[in-house]
């Protein structure tokens, strides 16, 4: 098996889910209603939870300790996808990324319950649980707020063409990608696209929202190599603030 290729897997996987975990908690005591406000807080504990986990695994596989990796790494060290550390914005922003990222990362998931990696695999089916209500939340809102009002529905529209180029990123390809895809850790990101693209489309046609043209979009990648916006580096200094003071504290 090539550890390499698992370590870069697992950090893809480990930062996009401790930096959306962060963004969906900066909701908490902002939510339009107290449902959605405890939803996204409820989220994001188990996204950074989620994290913390596949820390734990590269740390097995002789990485730091999860605290360290988590909170002492600057913006270039990073494989998150772009998408995930964009600023909040209005509500609507928020959905349609917790929306597509959830869908895919569900997905991801469900093939990593076969992963020839057996922790990777024994944590994928643990994790399945608290997918099924993230893909639900979502679903869920989208449905209704893409057949309610025109103000719902231009707003959703608009948080749709901004962000499909950076969901589009969450799919850029490893270097070692035919080594995954060789010793069975993961099918790859061009089979979970596909998927992906499909469950996508099934959700937005029960809504008044357009399907994406997806031969005219072009997929903002980068964030797997390292290469990301100007937010990300002050979310990261705003993160580790606590660890910096004390690096005893436990997360």
């Amino acid at each position: 098996m090539n550890d390499q290729a698992l370590k870069e897997l697992l950090y893809k996987l480990a930062d996009d889910l401790l930096i959306l975990g962060h963004r969906n908690s900066e909701w908490t005591g902002m939510g339009p209603l107290l449902e959605e406000d405890i939803a996204f807080s409820s989220m994001a504990q188990d996204k950074i939870g989620q994290s913390h986990a596949l820390f734990q695994l590269l740390h097995q596989l002789g990485e730091q300790q999860p605290d360290l990796v988590a909170f002492t790494r600057n913006a270039n060290q990073f494989h998150n996808a772009v998408l995930v550390e964009l600023p909040n914005g209005e509500y609507d922003f928020s959905l349609v990324r917790h929306f597509l990222f959830d869908m895919a990362d569900s997905l991801r998931w469900q093939m990593l319950t076969n992963s020839s990696y057996e922790p990777l695999a024994q944590l994928a089916k643990k994790i399945q649980g608290e997918l099924r209500y993230h893909t639900l939340h979502a679903n869920t809102w989208i449905k209704q707020l893409g057949n309610a009002t025109e103000e719902s529905i231009t707003r959703l529209q608009g948080s749709l063409s901004k962000l499909m180029p950076y969901a589009l990123g969450m799919f850029e390809e490893s270097p070692m990608e035919a080594a995954l895809i060789n010793d069975g850790i993961f099918k790859g990101e061009q089979a979970l696209q596909a998927i992906w693209k499909s469950k996508v489309e099934e959700v937005l046609s029960a809504t008044q929202l357009a399907v994406p043209d997806w031969k005219i979009l072009v997929p903002v990648y980068g964030g797997r190599r390292g290469q990301h916006s100007e937010h990300l580096q002050p979310m990261l200094d705003e993160m580790s603030e606590v660890f910096r003071i004390d690096p005893t504290t436990e997360w």
